[in-house]
């Protein structure tokens, strides 16, 4: 019986030689194809036990190409998708056209070697379920220490049923970290239902979270929507006192009763939330009740902002003008390594969101292929946020002196605060002599006699 013949198709040089390389090192058949026009032209003259299909190429992708291979009813061997970046919309597609499995670029060759295995072991049989690929489409991207800590942090999350606190600032991605979760957990199955607490009001609070019956009818509420799947609630200071208070009650008791029933109802749901990342503050200001932070803090993930991880920039960029151009039809275009350098130090005040906010607006306004620095440039003052903590502000868009200035003021009023206002104690914490940091202060605007009174 001879070895198994494998189809390598993909537009990147490097990547063709390296499996090719690998697979015949392991006594595979190989022919590699760099682009749509010669697969076609392999399997017209050839017969594949596999093809390993990459989905970004430039003249047919590779989910337009495995749909023509499956309406013509010539798909007759298992088919691998490999790509540095997927959409959920891509995932359920190539699965439903009969894609076997999902390969993440850079290639783990050991990973390669045991999926080509298996999808020639199944041959023949009918493709896994779409949940096999999912996971790993919805992983939040980033090669930085920071995401690989947050994956595997969710990747333990994923086999425990216990609630789930998400924590950070507005636009980091918590949801795409919820959605991961269910993704990888034993009820990735069965209902992901989220709820923004922004739209549960005092007044439908009950009915929203509960559900109602009456007259033979049942309207299913959140929980019972959610039954036997994962219930995200969206943004916890959104709520009402009231239904801070139902929620609590849910969770402590497990089980809910229908407005207008007599019946309990047991909870049969995992449950995540999200909360803004200064939610002490919250707590302390009344808005937030501590017993629920701790009732839902069973396992806390805080969510960083993107500042933080500012390295995966470049491969965020890449990311959603992929996944935009796929999902929307935009303009393919390129961020030029001077524009990426930018935005690598970019504060990013709104983070992941306003990345892929820009990255929309950059695909849209231009023609050229690479998107140049200045036009970067112009888009992020454009929309220059005002009176944003110092770790928010671009200073990179000011002047030398302006933007010493504008970190001198920051600087001194935060470190004023942790000296109770005393001028004398800040003199000695920031190293200054008190007559020049009086002046210093004047000269930069900053109230010290607001905070407190010198020592």
């Amino acid at each position: 019986m001879s070895n198994p013949h494998v189809l390598v198709v993909d537009d990147e040089d490097d990547i063709r030689a390296l499996i090719q390389e690998i697979l015949s090192d392991e006594g595979y058949g190989v022919t590699v194809a760099a682009n749509a026009a010669e697969a076609r032209a392999a399997r017209t003259t050839g017969k594949f036990d596999l093809i390993l299909l990459d989905i970004w190429m430039p003249d047919t992708d590779g989910i337009t190409l495995l749909r023509e291979w499956s309406d013509a009813g010539d798909l007759s061997c298992p088919v691998v998708i490999m790509s540095g970046h997927g959409t959920v919309d891509t995932a359920v597609e190539a699965t439903r056209l009969g894609a076997f499995d999902f390969v993440e670029k850079p290639l783990s060759l050991a990973k390669l070697l045991r999926t080509v295995e298996a999808a020639l072991e199944s041959a023949g049989r009918q493709s896994r379920a779409a949940r096999n690929l999912l996971p790993s489409l919805l992983a939040p991207v980033g090669r930085s220490e920071i995401m690989k800590s947050l994956r595997e942090r969710v990747q333990q999350y994923a086999q425990h049923d216990g609630f789930v606190l998400l924590s950070g600032e507005h636009g980091t991605g918590r949801g795409a970290f919820a959605r991961y979760m269910h993704a990888l957990s034993r009820r990735a199955d069965e209902p992901l239902t989220s709820l923004t607490a922004a739209s549960v009001t005092e007044s439908n609070a009950e009915e929203q979270l509960l559900g109602r019956e009456g007259n033979g009818e049942v309207t299913a509420g959140a929980f019972e929507r959610a039954s036997g799947g994962t219930l995200v609630i969206d943004e916890l200071s959104d709520l009402s006192d009231v239904a801070q208070k139902i929620l609590l009650g849910v969770l402590e008791d497990g089980q809910f009763t229908r407005v207008g029933g007599s019946v309990p109802v047991k909870v049969n749901a995992r449950i995540v939330a999200t909360v803004s990342a200064d939610y002490e503050a919250l707590i302390e200001s009344g808005r937030l009740r501590r017993d629920l932070i701790a009732q839902l803090g069973v396992l806390s993930l805080r969510v960083p902002p993107l500042r933080e991880y500012s390295e995966d920039v470049p491969e965020l960029l890449t990311y959603y003008v992929d996944k935009l151009v796929d999902a929307e039809g935009l303009t393919f275009r390129r961020f030029s390594v001077a524009a990426q350098n930018r935005l690598r130090n970019y504060p990013w005040p709104d983070n992941v969101r306003e990345l892929k906010h820009l990255v929309r607006r950059l695909l849209l306004s231009g023609s050229d292929a690479d998107i140049a620095l200045d036009e970067v440039e112009a888009e992020i003052s454009a929309v220059a946020p005002v009176d944003e903590p110092l770790v928010k502000q671009d200073l990179l868009a000011l002047p030398l002196r302006e933007a010493r200035e504008h970190f001198e003021r920051s600087y001194l009023q935060q470190q004023l605060v942790l000296c109770d206002g005393k001028v004398g104690q800040l003199a000695k914490r920031v190293g200054m002599e008190r007559t020049h940091l009086y002046r210093k202060l004047r000269s930069l605007g900053v109230d010290f006699k607001s905070v407190g009174s010198d020592d």
